[in-house]
């Protein structure tokens, strides 16, 4: 791919109810591009609209294959990181200003991974979340706030494919085309609604958020590993999974391309005697299920051989289901049952989703072991070491305690204060 610019209607595969003019945008894939277009974007002001292409689901890594900026009075650059490989001169004429996201929780890791990290941000999915939109997809956004329609029709696509086809550069160029338009309309809004700084406390938090660990034991993970009994059985899962991943790493694909994981509990569960069988074995599936018979042969040998078998039960920190609660906590249930509806009424008279207002498992884990005596104040510090921002704090932890304290009552009471 050259560095070239593409003149035609950018909102090709799209319908829009009012007329506007199209923005061309360039593919830029030469270090000399990159120059050219840091440059215009320098010259420019404002907030950047910033969107990311990878290929999930395709590779093995998250990298970003395609980075779109649009900058008003600069024009949609779309970025191929790949064939420039050093970026820094972008993050330098960015500068300080805003970075405009649709879901920047996704495109964040891809984009640190590059030093490209926003000195702040403005999310329009997470904004709309807040404003208690039904539909917070970027082509119902666009369609809400500019009467325009996209179709959205390459968000599943292999971003790595070099050449990139034309139309998946159009698409990915209207990804942010719009974006700052978008951004005008919901910070407006937010504004009139008040819950303006209950933005910006989400966003800030995006910025900080630190990525979930990674798990002890990922090849827990397999699906249909429930199948499988005996910690032999899943000595050989876990062997299969490790010889997979590796490979996987190797040709950075994804994993379930080489071999999908039912094919690999297929071969678990059908415990071959020899390498023969296991080729013969009609659910083992996948592209690399026969050229790599030697490394899967090997891995079931290994796993049948080790000494190092894992659990058949892994003991977490996670919480035991609600369901059980009853039974096991009955003082923990009470409190849940008590606090679980005020939130969602609250969530409901904000006009916000209640995962929203407060994350569901940052009350579980208070409601599961409260501090004593039960308090707002106490309420408050747990549910912030939980990560919970202060406007979530403010609106909750008062309503969490004072259910608490009638959960305390005795059943009976209990019973007749929720009929």
């Amino acid at each position: 791919m050259s560095p070239r610019e593409n003149v035609n209607d950018a909102r090709t595969g799209a319908r829009s109810a009012r007329r506007r003019t199209a923005i061309p945008y360039r593919v830029i894939d030469t270090v000399e591009g990159l120059a050219e277009a840091s440059r215009l974007l320098a010259d420019a002001g404002g907030p950047v609209a910033v969107d990311v292409e990878r290929a999930s689901g395709f590779r093995y890594s998250a990298r970003a294959y395609l980075i779109q900026v649009f900058r008003r009075g600069a024009g949609v650059f779309l970025f191929d990181p790949p064939a420039i490989g050093d970026l820094s001169a972008l993050r330098e004429a960015i500068g300080e200003e805003e970075w405009v996201f649709h879901a920047a929780s996704q495109d964040l890791p891809s984009l640190g991974e590059l030093d490209l990290v926003p000195p702040r941000l403005f999310d329009t999915e997470l904004s709309a979340r807040l404003l208690g939109w039904d539909r917070v997809g970027l082509g119902a956004v666009v369609e809400r706030t500019l009467d325009i329609v996209l179709k959205k029709e390459h968000s599943a696509a292999d971003w790595s494919t070099r050449p990139l086809p034309q139309d998946w550069l159009e698409y990915a160029a209207l990804d942010v085309e719009y974006l700052l338009d978008v951004r005008d309309a919901i910070a407006a809004e937010l504004d009139e609604t008040g819950k303006r700084d209950w933005a910006e406390e989400e966003f800030a938090d995006v910025l900080v958020r630190p990525p979930k660990p990674a798990p002890a034991e990922p090849w827990r993970r397999l699906t249909g590993l429930h199948k499988v009994r005996g910690r032999r059985s899943l000595a050989i899962a876990r062997s299969l999974w490790i010889a997979r991943d590796e490979l996987a790493q190797q040709r950075d694909t994804a994993p379930g391309r080489l071999v999908p994981d039912r094919a690999l509990v297929a071969a678990v569960l059908a415990q071959p005697r020899a390498k023969d069988d296991l080729a013969a074995l009609k659910d083992f599936t996948g592209r690399e299920s026969r050229s790599e018979l030697d490394r899967w042969w090997r891995a079931i040998l290994d796993g049948r051989t080790t000494d190092d078998l894992p659990l058949e039960r892994v003991r977490g920190d996670a919480l035991p289901p609600v369901r059980s609660w009853a039974g096991r906590r009955p003082d923990a249930d009470r409190r849940l049952k008590r606090a679980r509806p005020a939130v969602e009424t609250h969530a409901e008279f904000l006009s916000l989703p209640t995962e929203n207002l407060l994350t569901p498992e940052h009350l579980r884990r208070v409601a599961w072991e409260p501090s004593l005596p039960v308090t707002t104040d106490g309420v408050a510090d747990q549910l912030r070491d939980l990560g919970a921002r202060e406007w979530q704090i403010a609106q909750t932890a008062p309503l969490i305690a004072g259910a608490f304290v009638h959960a305390a009552q005795s059943p009976d009471e209990e019973s007749r204060a929720a009929s």
